[in-house]
């Protein structure tokens, strides 16, 4: 009976470090656009500025 309460102490601790973690991978990660001359625009960008990544889904991140 000695021995319940310090494996109950053990669970709690095993169990803590894993409470913050998600089991589910996040989607694709966007980035954040519209800071320095960067901005959304939807499908390719326009001609003269460069690629830079995916703003959300459909968008493009450009540069000026």
């Amino acid at each position: 009976m000695k021995i319940l309460p310090f494996l109950l102490a053990l669970l709690l601790v095993a169990f803590h470090g894993a409470a913050g973690r998600s089991l589910v991978r996040p989607r694709r990660p966007y980035m954040e656009c519209g800071y320095r001359g960067t901005f959304c625009h939807r499908g390719k960008c326009p001609r003269g500025n460069d690629y830079l990544g995916s703003c959300r889904l459909g968008y493009n991140c450009c540069r000026w």
